[in-house]
């Protein structure tokens, strides 16, 4: 694990974590959030999303917080386009789509989130392209998938494709970020799982950084989610993770 760069206090600590409700359960979930004050953001993956649906979605929202939907969607055009206008219209303010999916897709989903977005009345989502995932490690990525291209630079083709096909933000590991804050400077987004706070296990992330490290390193938003979700005082490590920040 790497430990922090040397930074100045990060503005709205709070603003820039985004807890990854990691669970099957949607009442587990909500009574998870609600135990956490200042949270504002939540992210709603496939384990959450396939058990509750939508609802899920829309009840966060109406408990104030800001929804990162991380389904990665990865498909042909069309059904891509389709699933990005829907979750653009449920309120989710990040979506994933799989850059790998090619340009067309891309470009097909992100008209159709902002379509989404706008039949309802709600600010236009970030879709987010995601590049190579946390769990890969270099040796492994090259074997298993066959791609001889190094990971660093992949990801970074990637994020290349997706800002070409009109996307304005990525998902990458903290370790990428600095390479790809330099080629897409702010307000492109980049979002960072794989973040361990100081002392912290990596469990199944193999790329990770600390908060504060991943902060100065370019990233707009950390995903945290065991570190917080399973602490014996969640709130209490919520707020440890502003303070590194701050």
């Amino acid at each position: 694990m790497q430990g922090a760069h040397p930074a100045s206090a990060v503005a709205d600590p709070a603003g820039h974590i985004i807890l990854a409700l990691d669970r099957g359960d949607a009442e587990a979930a909500l009574a998870l959030a609600a135990a956490i004050p200042g949270l504002r953001w939540v992210k709603v993956g496939l384990e959450l999303f396939t058990a509750a649906g939508p609802a899920v979605v829309r009840e966060l929202r109406r408990r104030g917080l800001r929804v990162f939907l991380d389904l990665k969607f990865h498909d042909i055009p069309a059904t891509m386009a389709g699933a990005c206008r829907s979750a653009a219209r449920l309120g989710a303010e990040l979506i994933t789509v799989h850059a790998c999916a090619g340009s067309e897709a891309l470009a097909a989903a992100q008209a159709a989130a902002l379509e989404g977005a706008a039949a309802e009345g709600l600010q236009p989502p970030t879709l987010l392209a995601v590049t190579v995932l946390t769990s890969w490690e270099a040796e492994r990525f090259r074997r298993e998938l066959a791609i001889t291209t190094p990971l660093e630079r992949y990801v970074a083709e990637l994020a290349e494709l997706a800002a070409a096909a009109g996307l304005t933000g990525a998902v990458c590991s903290p370790q990428e970020v600095a390479g790809l804050r330099a080629a897409h400077p702010r307000p492109f987004a980049l979002v960072t799982p794989g973040i361990r706070p100081a002392g912290g296990e990596a469990a199944d992330q193999k790329r990770v950084m600390t908060p504060a490290a991943a902060m100065a390193a370019g990233a707009s938003h950390l995903v945290i989610g065991r570190p917080i979700s399973g602490a014996a005082d969640p709130a209490a490590a919520f707020a440890a993770c502003c303070a590194e920040l701050g």
